[in-house]
């Protein structure tokens, strides 16, 4: 019995022990884990294509924000003080970036990487940093197309902005090339609280057959519900750049795959653990791109999809 008894502590131990002499891959996010639950499994396929699975030769430091941005600059510092080999840093890189010049960051990110800082060059990225972009300067002119062919009426856009993101600036320019292709009046629309998306529809909602697109930002990540309910209330045609907005409501999502984005990410930290420098990883770029149609929101609007659009979608949610 105490032999059995001795046996019985050891194994904890010896596996936390194994646990500990495990790199450390630190993965730090705004959202909450249960909405980063199916990026983390797109990041883990990525370090297995890279040869590392979690708990056998690589173990994962989680850090959610739970969509508190204040408290991404002590959750990244909590990483670098563990000393973790390598920092993921999903939606919001900045303070991974600030918190360390060493410790070697793959980001995935919505934004233009370059022109909101990340880093210097795509081919060949500076420091201590990569990663991959679901970025696209089309996404507006695709997302005008499909809005168009819903609601044929549209005569005037709206983009709901962050004023405080880091690469608003190139996605009002790209929105505004768009709707000046197809000879439509832009407006942005700012808000970066709750109440000034309120305000931002409100004031949408007065125009004469408008449309909305959902600019990309972390902020508007995690306030799906508000924006989807305030679009059904001021029956308002809305794209968003997320698949999870359509699932959850919404009209149409365009956008490149954030679940390939976070695969990537997977492999290139799986390259670093191997020994590759940031520096000559270039940042990947996006090469999925999905639309996903939700039918009852379109009921909802009196919209009906045309066929032609339903076959091109990746999903079509019933």
């Amino acid at each position: 019995m105490s032999m059995l008894g001795g046996a019985a502590v050891a194994w904890p131990f010896a596996a936390r022990a194994q646990q500990s002499s495990l790199p450390v891959v630190g993965f730090l996010t705004s959202r909450t884990r249960a909405q980063a639950e199916y990026l983390v499994a797109a990041l883990l396929a990525g370090l297995k294509e890279a040869g590392f699975s979690e708990g056998q030769n690589v173990a994962i430091d989680y850090r959610y924000a739970e969509s508190h941005y204040e408290r991404l600059p002590a959750l990244a510092q909590s990483l670098v003080e563990r000393g973790v080999a390598v920092i993921v840093a999903g939606g919001t890189s900045g303070p991974a970036i600030a918190a360390t010049r060493t410790i070697p960051i793959v980001f995935t990110t919505g934004f233009d990487p370059v022109s909101s800082g990340l880093v210097n060059s795509l081919n060949h990225p500076d420091r201590n940093v990569t990663g991959a972009t679901f970025y696209s300067g089309a996404l507006s002119a695709k997302q005008m197309e499909f809005l168009t062919a819903l609601a044929p009426k549209t005569t005037v856009f709206g983009l709901l902005a962050n004023p405080n993101g880091s690469s608003v600036a190139s996605q009002i320019h790209d929105a505004q090339a768009a709707a000046g292709a197809v000879g439509r009046e832009l407006h942005v629309l700012d808000a970066a609280s709750e109440g000034e998306i309120d305000a931002a529809f409100a004031a949408l909602a007065k125009l004469s057959d408008p449309a909305l697109l959902v600019s990309v930002d972390p902020f508007f990540d995690s306030r799906p519900a508000q924006l989807i309910e305030l679009a059904a209330r001021y029956k308002l045609p809305t794209a968003y750049y997320l698949r999870d907005f359509a699932r959850a409501g919404g009209l149409i999502s365009y956008g490149a795959s954030i679940i390939d984005a976070y695969r990537q990410a997977g492999v290139y930290a799986g390259r670093i653990l191997k020994g590759d420098k940031p520096a000559d990883l270039p940042v990947q770029l996006p090469t999925k791109f999905e639309l996903v149609i939700n039918l009852k929101a379109a009921k909802a609007l009196g919209l009906s999809v045309p066929q032609t659009l339903q076959v091109v979608a990746d999903e079509v949610i019933e």
